[in-house]
């Protein structure tokens, strides 16, 4: 992972880190309360949630039940000025399947106040979709 000295790409490391670890109340201490996801059209888990409960449950929970193993790799962030782009692959294991699955993202995070308050995901989904059949 790139690192810099900006507070902006430090949130976003430390929500890496948190998500990596399953540490879910770390990584919603950096989300903001009204945080807005957006998962891309197409991809397994599409739509937008807003707020800690909705990302919980309308993403997270059924990441932990689909998924034996789930997590971003990390290749680039870049500082925009109030927004971070991060550039990696998302790796996993199918619970149903045991199908893995390897797929490139562009995750784009506004950061305002130290929190990240809103997030857009965009990835290549045909890996994930095959691995869930």
């Amino acid at each position: 992972m790139t690192t810099t000295t900006s507070p902006d790409v430090a949130v976003v490391e430390r929500g890496y880190a948190a998500f990596a670890g399953g540490d879910v109340p770390g990584l919603l201490a950096l989300l903001d309360p009204h945080v807005r996801w957006t998962e891309a059209a197409g991809s397994a888990y599409p739509g937008t949630h807003i707020g800690h409960d909705e990302v919980v449950g309308g993403l997270f929970a059924r990441l932990g039940q689909d998924w034996s193993t789930f997590a971003p790799e990390v290749d680039e962030l870049v500082d925009l000025g109030g927004r971070v782009l991060a550039l990696g692959r998302l790796t996993g294991v199918h619970r149903g399947t045991g199908k893995s699955m390897s797929s490139r993202f562009a995750h784009l995070f506004t950061v305002t106040d130290g929190r990240v308050t809103a997030f857009e995901s965009i990835n290549d989904t045909a890996s994930a979709l095959s691995a869930m059949t």
